[in-house]
C-alpha cells in the first residue's frame, strides 16, 4: 500500500487538547530545572548500529524545545513530559554518582566509590551504553569497573551490559554482577520474559513504544520514561554471579557499602531498592517513578502487584525515609533533599495502593474491569502530581490489571466466558446489520467527534472484510485522533501504529528481544522450554521421539522426549534415546531450534539414528515477527 503523511487533528480533538490543560498544574516547571540540574556534558554524538547506520540522533528531537507550544496533535501534558525527557547527557547527582541519560529509553547509573566504578543497570544496549562509558571515562573517572548491579529483570536494564564489562571480566570473579533474587530465578524471568512469548511482545511492544512512526508532532514523541526505544541496537546479556534474596543484605563494592531492601512481585517478578548510606542515597528501582508504572504492561508480561508497590515503597520509607538525601532511577530524573524524596516515595505509594485498593472495592460491588476503570479517578492529591501521571501505565488500564491480578481473565459477564472469536464474531454483526450501515454509523460517530465508537464499530466490518479500504481508512482516522489525545505515550503509540498499518500494512519489525545473546545465554532448561512453544501439538499428538542433547562444554546431558503434543526435558541421559546429539551449547541450541541448519554445524556430533532429529524438525513451528494485530 502507499504511504501516507499524518493527517491533522480535527477541531474536537483540538479543542480537546486545548481544554485539557486545565486538568494539568501547568505553572509547576519544577521538573525541567531537576532535569537540568548537574549536568556536565550533553551526549556528544548520534548513535551508530553495527553496519554504521545512525540509529540515534539526540537532534532528532529538536522539536521539543522546551519554549515550544504543544501542537494540537499531542496531549499538552505527554508534550511537557516529553520535553522533559529531551533534557540529556551526562549528570552529576551527587558527589560520587552520575548518570547517562536519554541517549537510551532507560539511564547508566555509575557510582565511584574509592576502590573502583558501581554501574546500577546498564542500558537497553550495547551501543548506549559503550558511549555512556565513554563519557564517565572522559569527564569523571578512569577506575575499573568494581561491580555491576541489576535493578530488575527487564531487558533495558541488563542489554547493555557487554558495553560495561567483558563476559571475561565476569567470568574470572573481577567484576561481580549483583541482582535480585537466586541467580537462577534470575535468568528465569529476565530471559524466560523476553523469549518465550519474546516473538509476540516484541510485535506488541513495537505498537507501544512507537518504534514503527516517525517522530514528530504527529508520530512518536518519547517514551514518557525515557526518550525512546532505539531499534536496531545490539542486546547483550550476561548472568548475574551473586543474588540479593533478603531485606537488609549488604554488599561493599567499589569501596562503598551498598544495602538492599529485596522487593518481588513489583514492577517485575525479581527486583530491589538500594540504599548508600555513605551518600545518602536511595534508587527504588522502578517502583518510584517520575510517571504512573504498569500494573499490566501492554507490550505482554506477567501481571504485576499494585499492593506490593505501595507495601515496599513504605517499607522503604521505614527503613531509610528520615536519612535519605537524594533519590535517582533508573529511568527519569532524580530529586533531592529528604522533604521531596519523602514526597515523591510517599506520593507514588498511595497512588498504587488506591489504585489497587478502588478496584477491589468496586469488585466486591459486582463492577467488571472496564466498568472500573471507566469509575476509578484519582484524588487530585495524588492525580495532579506531574510524577503520578499515566506516561508509562494509564490509571484506566492498571485498573483493569488490578482485576486480572486478583480475579484473573474472566470479567464475570457470563457473555464473555465463551465468546466466539473476533473474526466470526464481526462477520455475524456485520451479516446482520449490513456493511453500508455499519460504515454509515461510523463515519457519523467520527464526524462527531466520537472517537471511540467509531473505532469500535469500524473494527467489526475490517476484521469481517479486512479489504473494505473505506472502512480500514476511516478506522485509521478515528485511531489517529484517539492517539492525538492521548496522555499515555504507549496510548498514542498504539492507536497511532494502528492508524499506520491500517492505511499501509504491517510494517516491517524493528527489533527483537529474543537476540541470540540472550537466547545463547538461556539456562539449558529455559532453552528446551523456549523450543517447547515451537512445538505443532497437533502434528506432535501421535510423536513419540526421544533424543539426548550432551552439552561438551557444560558436562551435562539431558534427555528430550516428545510425547502426547509436549516436548519435556530433563537432566541425565536416556537408554532409550534413539540418538544422542554432543557439542557445546551454542551449536546445541541451534539443533535444537533449527535442526535443519543445525545440522550443518561442524562442532556437533550424532551418534545413533538422525531421522529422528528430522522428523523432530516436522514438529517446529516458525514464528514471523510481523503478524496482523489490527486486521485478521
Amino acid at each position: 500500500m502507499a504511504s501516507y503523511t499524518p493527517k491533522p487533528a480535527t477541531p474536537v480533538t483540538a479543542a480537546v487538547n486545548r481544554d485539557a490543560v486545565a486538568r494539568y498544574p501547568m505553572e509547576d516547571r519544577r521538573d525541567f530545572a531537576d532535569a537540568d540540574r548537574g549536568l556536565i556534558a550533553p551526549i556528544p554524538d548520534k548513535l551508530y548500529g553495527r553496519g554504521g547506520e545512525v540509529i540515534f540522533d539526540p537532534a532528532a528531537f529538536d522539536y521539543l524545545a522546551e519554549d515550544a507550544q504543544a501542537p494540537d496533535t499531542v496531549n499538552p501534558s505527554l508534550w511537557r513530559q516529553s520535553q522533559v525527557m529531551r533534557k540529556s547527557g551526562l549528570y552529576r547527582v551527587v558527589d560520587g554518582i552520575y548518570q547517562v541519560r536519554n541517549n537510551d529509553i532507560a539511564n547508566l547509573t555509575v557510582v565511584e566509590g574509592p576502590t573502583g566504578l558501581v554501574v546500577i543497570d546498564a542500558m537497553a544496549s550495547v551501543e548506549a551504553a559503550t558511549q555512556g562509558m565513554a563519557m564517565i571515562r572522559e569527564h569523571v573517572s578512569d577506575k575499573p569497573v568494581a561491580a555491576v548491579i541489576y535493578t530488575h529483570t527487564h531487558i533495558d536494564h541488563y542489554g547493555g551490559v557487554k558495553g560495561v564489562v567483558t563476559a571475561e571480566e565476569v567470568a574470572s570473579g573481577r567484576v561481580p554482577i549483583v541482582a535480585p533474587g537466586t541467580v537462577k530465578s534470575f535468568d528465569k524471568y529476565a530471559l524466560g520474559e523476553n523469549v518465550i512469548a519474546g516473538n509476540a511482545m516484541s510485535r506488541r511492544a513495537s505498537y507501544a513504544f512507537g518504534s514503527l512512526l516517525d517522530l514528530g508532532p504527529t508520530g512518536h514523541v518519547t517514551c514518557g520514561i525515557g526518550i525512546t526505544s532505539v531499534p536496531g541496537v545490539t542486546i547483550s546479556y550476561l548472568s548475574p554471579t551473586d543474588g540479593i534474596t533478603r531485606t537488609g543484605e549488604k554488599r561493599e563494592l567499589g569501596g562503598l557499602e551498598f544495602e538492599f531492601l529485596y522487593a518481588p512481585d513489583t514492577e517485575a517478578p525479581e527486583e530491589m531498592h538500594i540504599w548508600i548510606p555513605e551518600l545518602a542515597a536511595l534508587t527504588c528501582a522502578e517502583n518510584a517513578n517520575h510517571a504512573l508504572h504498569n500494573i499490566q504492561t501492554l507490550r505482554g508480561a506477567r501481571t504485576r502487584d499494585a499492593r506490593n508497590f505501595a507495601r515496599y515503597l513504605d517499607e522503604t520509607l521505614e527503613r531509610w525515609g528520615e536519612q535519605a538525601q537524594v533519590h535517582y532511577g533508573p529511568h527519569t530524573w532524580p530529586v533531592w533533599g529528604n522533604d521531596a524524596v519523602v514526597d515523591l516515595l510517599e506520593s507514588q505509594r498511595d497512588t498504587y495502593k488506591f489504585i489497587h485498593d478502588q478496584a477491589l472495592r468496586l469488585a466486591n460491588k459486582g463492577a467488571t474491569p472496564l466498568e472500573a476503570a471507566e469509575e476509578v479517578e484519582l484524588p487530585e492529591a495524588l492525580g495532579r502530581r506531574w510524577h503520578n501521571r499515566g506516561y508509562h501505565g494509564t490509571l484506566h488500564h492498571d485498573v483493569r490489571a488490578v482485576f486480572h491480578k486478583e480475579l484473573g481473565l474472566w470479567d464475570g459477564d457470563p457473555v464473555s466466558l465463551h465468546p466466539h472469536p473476533p473474526v466470526e464474531t464481526a462477520r455475524r454483526l456485520v451479516g446482520l446489520i449490513g456493511a453500508e450501515r455499519v460504515l454509515a454509523e461510523g463515519r457519523r460517530a467520527f464526524e462527531a467527534g466520537d472517537y471511540r465508537w467509531a473505532a469500535q464499530l469500524l473494527h467489526s466490518l475490517v476484521f469481517a472484510d479486512p479489504e473494505h479500504r473505506e472502512a480500514r481508512e476511516l478506522q485509521a482516522d478515528a485511531y489517529e485522533q484517539l492517539g492525538y489525545q492521548a496522555e499515555g505515550p504507549q496510548w498514542r503509540g498504539i492507536y497511532l501504529t494502528a492508524a499506520k498499518e491500517l492505511r499501509e500494512g504491517v510494517q516491517p519489525a524493528t527489533f527483537a528481544t529474543a537476540s541470540a545473546d540472550t537466547v545463547l545465554a538461556m539456562p539449558v532448561d529455559i532453552l528446551f522450554d523456549f523450543a517447547a512453544v515451537h512445538l505443532l501439538g497437533e502434528a506432535a499428538a501421535d510423536a513419540d521421539l526421544r533424543i539426548d542433547f550432551a552439552f561438551t562444554d557444560l558436562d551435562q546431558t539431558w534427555t528430550m522426549r516428545v510425547r502426547n503434543g509436549v516436548l519435556n526435558a530433563r537432566l541425565g541421559a536416556s537408554p532409550d534415546a534413539g540418538l544422542t546429539v554432543s557439542g557445546p551449547k551454542a551449536a546445541l541450541a541451534g539443533v535444537l531450534l533449527n535442526p535443519v541448519a543445525g545440522r550443518e554445524s561442524p562442532a556437533v556430533r550424532f551418534d545413533g539414528d538422525e531421522q529422528l532429529l528430522v522428523a523432530y524438525g516436522k514438529l517446529l513451528d516458525e514464528f514471523d515477527p510481523n503478524f496482523p494485530i489490527v486486521t485478521p
